[in-house]
């Protein structure tokens, strides 16, 4: 898990709830992955895709996978996108036998839930109108992209898609890889996203005439520090937020197509390279107001913020400082509770995933956009990243689709808060490593809790194409 101790699982899903509603109040449109794979599992080549990912564990054994595999195909696509999410515990598993299921510990699962699904930007992203599925590096977490493949590849809404990046390529974390401008991208470079990835996107997105430079930015990843995306937001076309630790020391090696292969540079300082890239004089930092965890392999989370518009952002109320300083910078700061989300990284922006946006506001002189890129245009009052955006989760709907049917509310089997929280005190670090233990058993079980769906649920229909609509989008789960 990415967790380092289980959150307040009531207020964490009341925190959820208000991060979806101020994304509505925005006039974004809120989908939910739970739903969206609920419609896909109606299509039987959509189901043995998805019961095939539950059942590639080599630790299962034969006998094992089998009684698996039995089970998972007697389900309904409810119950079955319930277990595939939550995960499914021996005592579920009713006609389980054989040596592998014997041995099982009493805290065990036969298959594995996933609290990691929450952070939706990590297993897929967009550039433009292309999609990109991850390639995710832990072992454990690929098979949040191969659900999120499986949504993307059998529901009509993403019919014809075209796409740019496969689960099966080199090591690539969609955390990892932030839209500059139109036609320059950035890709960090460590654990997570080896530089063999970064050099596959980069010909992908050349090829494709969605890039013309891609910032390839070495960063230190050990014990599962921060995404670039979580250091660096947006704010507007020539405006950053980030930490000065963190702007002035980061470097790039910018990437450019060449007859016959890629010329790369050498490094440069960030945000020099940028903004060279973006064909602006420079950008401008908006520093967050608190510096990186002790030890330097962490982050503060004040960066963590979602922009949804110019000079609009999502943030977490708690980051006081950072909040702060954007509001005196002129920006929108739209506030949402994270006492919980907060404590396990789950800031506005590493919980979405933008589908599309409209075009960015370009300063005059930037390069223009390639073929299939955003285009830039003039109009200040236009946003810069107005997205439609994926908010994905390990937990169930608790809101309503502006299209389709009404989502039931969602159900947390809850404890006692998990932990001490720190009361009153003005700080914006999250925690310094990323790469948390897994943990007790137990513990996950509990956190597996919190991923069942609603026992009772509205019957479902077959999903049916939705019309062309303006509206910014989002999906989300939880």
């Amino acid at each position: 898990m990415l967790f380092g101790s289980l959150p307040w699982l009531s207020r964490a899903r009341q925190e959820h709830d208000a991060l979806s509603q101020a994304l509505r109040e925005q006039d974004v449109e809120v989908l939910y992955l739970t739903e969206l794979l609920q419609d896909c599992l109606e299509y039987q080549a959509a189901r043995a895709e998805a019961v095939g990912l539950a059942i590639a564990d080599a630790r299962l054994g034969d006998e094992l996978r089998g009684q698996l595999r039995s089970h998972l195909d007697s389900l309904g696509p409810e119950q079955l996108a319930q277990v595939l999410i939550a995960g499914l515990t021996p005592e579920e598993l009713k006609l389980g036998h054989g040596v592998v299921f014997e041995l099982l510990d009493r805290h065990d699962f036969v298959l594995d839930p996933l609290p990691n699904l929450v952070f939706t930007r990590d297993s897929s992203f967009w550039i433009g109108d292309h999609l990109a599925i991850a390639s995710l590096a832990a072992d454990r977490r690929r098979r949040e992209a191969g659900l999120a493949s499986v949504i993307y590849r059998h529901h009509p809404r993403f019919d014809g898609v075209s796409w740019l990046y496969q689960p099966d390529l080199e090591p690539l974390d969609g955390g990892d890889v932030l839209l500059l401008s139109p036609g320059v991208l950035a890709v960090g470079v460590g654990e997570r996203t080896t530089a063999a990835g970064a050099e596959r996107l980069a010909r992908h997105a050349f090829g494709a005439g969605l890039a013309h430079a891609v910032l390839a930015v070495p960063m230190s990843q050990r014990a599962g520090a921060g995404h670039l995306d979580t250091v660096c937001a947006f704010i507007d076309a020539d405006s950053v937020i980030m930490h000065p630790a963190v702007a002035y020391t980061l470097t790039a090696h910018t990437i450019r197509p060449r007859d016959g292969g890629l010329r790369v540079s050498r490094p440069q300082p960030f945000l020099e390279a940028a903004a060279q890239a973006m064909g602006i004089g420079r950008l401008h930092v908006i520093d967050t107001g608190t510096a990186p965890v002790a030890g330097g392999d962490g982050w503060d989370d004040g960066s963590n913020v979602l922009a949804l518009g110019q000079r609009v952002a999502v943030c977490h109320e708690r980051n006081s400082q950072t909040n702060a300083r954007l509001e005196d910078a002129g920006v929108q700061v739209i506030r949402v509770p994270s006492s919980e989300l907060g404590s396990v990284r789950g800031g506005p922006r590493c919980m979405s995933c933008p589908v599309s946006r409209d075009p960015a506001v370009v300063s005059a002189g930037t390069e223009p956009a390639l073929a299939g890129a955003p285009a830039a245009h003039g109009a200040s009052a236009r946003p810069l990243y107005r997205e439609a955006l994926v908010l994905t989760g390990a937990d169930d709907v608790t809101g309503a689709l502006p299209v389709a049917a009404a989502v039931p509310g969602s159900r947390y089997s809850s404890d006692a808060e998990q932990g001490q929280r720190n009361e009153g005190v003005d700080q914006e670090l999250a925690s310094a490593s990323l790469g948390i233990r897994v943990g007790q058993r137990c513990a996950l079980r509990q956190r597996r809790d919190s991923l069942r769906l609603p026992d009772h649920r509205p019957a479902r229909k077959t999903p049916k194409a939705s019309p062309a609509r303006t509206t910014t989008i989002a999906i989300m789960a939880r």
